[in-house]
C-alpha cells in the first residue's frame, strides 16, 4: 500500500494526523510501513492537484475521507470538526 500525507507547513494538524496514522499502522501490524510526505507549496499547486486541505491522507492515491461536496484548496482540513481522523477511522481505512 502506498501512503501519502499531503500538508502545508502553516497547518499544524498534519503532525497529529501522522501520529495517529502511525498508531493505526501499529495496530494493524504494519508499524514500519513508509509514509510519503507531499508538501503543498502554494494555493496554485493546491488547486492544480485538487488538494483536499491539510492534512490529507492518500491510500494508493485515493482519499478515503474525501467529501465530494467539500472544497479543495490551500487550507487546514477538518474531519467532522476534528483536526485529523481518529486512530479508529484510520485503522478502518487501512484495512479496507
Amino acid at each position: 500500500m502506498e501512503i501519502t500525507l499531503q500538508y502545508f507547513d502553516d497547518c499544524p494538524n498534519w503532525q497529529l494526523a501522522e501520529d495517529r496514522l502511525r498508531q493505526a499502522l501499529g495496530q494493524i501490524g504494519r508499524p514500519d510501513e513508509p509514509i510519503a510526505h507531499q508538501r503543498v507549496e502554494s494555493p496554485e499547486e493546491a488547486e492544480r492537484i485538487a488538494f483536499g486541505g491539510s492534512p490529507t491522507i492518500l491510500l494508493d492515491g485515493v482519499d478515503p475521507f474525501a467529501d465530494p461536496a467539500g472544497p479543495a484548496g490551500y487550507a487546514c482540513r477538518f474531519y467532522g470538526g476534528a483536526a485529523a481522523p481518529t486512530v479508529a477511522q484510520l485503522r478502518a481505512a487501512l484495512v479496507r
